[in-house]
């Protein structure tokens, strides 16, 4: 017997982490008595006055924003990381072991408006915040101490957001992270063995066979990855190989801006709500290294599974065993793909 994809339990290998997802097609069929979650308000207002984060509002930390008018970065008054912490390591016979990490941690406001999300903004406008993103990027990865610049942004009270005036987050730190330092090996190994980066020729196969590619510019292309976990995680892949933020020119930020308005519409198309998330960039690290194996690429983990009100729970044995879904990657990639170009709130009637 032959295996087939589209219905038999099967594992695919994610090549950039070296880890497995378990694909069980079948299960998509159950019915759903679980957890329904409210669906979410839409916010509606220009301008907030109890917003922390509106323009010319004093901030929890006491101090206030001033009237911006575009995109507003700040170090956020309740940090993660500090720049100040010592360095120092606690070892207690290799049982108890910890170390003192430094860092910055910082906000984006990506616009005065409370009311717009990205999908919901001008690409010339998101074009500001992957302005923001890259002089932040560079400028911190410059400092001795910062050897990654985490760029990402939770969107949705669903996951963890504390404030819905659209905005993201960067952490910039000593250490690279877990998930890119296992990118950054696979990465890696796999230019050392063919000359070529993992993710160029894998966004070649993907563009030949068209099976889960969604939508794509002259300078990125948005798909969901053959090793996808979320049901409706996507990858933002950068057409032309390179590493960081300080890599691109002017017409791919311009591109960038562009993928990302068309890919975070068609989310919010899907079931006509402000589609929650947990999107990220990994930029090559900021460690003083040349890193041509590493190819720039976004990844976003929303959580939404059937509808606005029913979420993908990662429990049992995707906690102790292996991640697992039950819709096919094939499959959540032909409704994206389906979904149009122009946000849902803009449609006449």
């Amino acid at each position: 017997m032959e295996l087939d994809l589209a219905s038999d339990p099967h594992r695919r290998l994610n090549p950039l982490t070296g880890e497995w997802i378990q694909v069980s097609p079948h299960r998509s069929k159950r019915p759903w008595q679980g957890r329904t979650e409210e669906k979410p308000e839409q916010q509606k207002v220009e301008y907030d006055p109890d917003c922390y984060l509106c323009p010319g509002n004093e901030r929890a930390g006491d101090a206030r924003n001033p009237d911006y008018e575009s995109t507003f970065v700040f170090t956020n008054d309740f940090s993660a990381l500090k720049p100040d912490t010592p360095s120092e390591i606690s070892n207690t016979e290799n049982l108890l072991v910890a170390r003192g990490e430094k860092g910055i941690c910082r906000v984006i406001c990506f616009s005065p408006r409370h009311d717009l999300t990205l999908p919901e903004m001008e690409p010339a406008r998101i074009r500001e915040v992957v302005e923001l993103w890259t002089t932040e990027y560079e400028e911190l990865g410059k400092r001795e101490y910062i050897n990654y610049v985490q760029i990402f942004e939770n969107k949705g009270a669903i996951m963890g957001c504390s404030n819905p005036h659209p905005h993201g987050q960067i952490w910039a730190q000593e250490t690279i992270p877990d998930e890119p330092a296992k990118e950054l090996m696979r990465q890696s190994d796999y230019y050392e063995e063919h000359g070529t980066t993992l993710l160029g020729d894998y966004l070649k196969l993907e563009r030949e066979r068209e099976e889960r590619l969604i939508v794509e510019n002259d300078y990125f292309a948005v798909l969901v990855p053959y090793w996808a976990f979320w049901p409706f995680e996507t990858l933002v892949i950068s057409r032309r190989p390179f590493a960081g933020f300080t890599g691109m020119t002017e017409e791919e930020k311009d591109g960038l801006a562009d993928i990302i308005k068309q890919i975070t519409v068609r989310y919010d198309n899907i079931f006509e709500v402000s589609f929650p998330y947990s999107a990220g960039f990994h930029p090559a690290p900021t460690d003083g290294r040349k890193h041509p194996e590493w190819h720039f690429h976004l990844h976003f983990y929303p959580p939404l599974l059937r509808s606005a009100t029913v979420k993908k729970f990662r429990v049992g044995y995707e906690m102790l065993g292996n991640p697992q879904r039950d819709i096919t990657p094939e499959a959540s990639a032909r409704l994206l793909k389906e979904m149009p170009g122009k946000h849902y709130s803009l449609s006449e009637g």
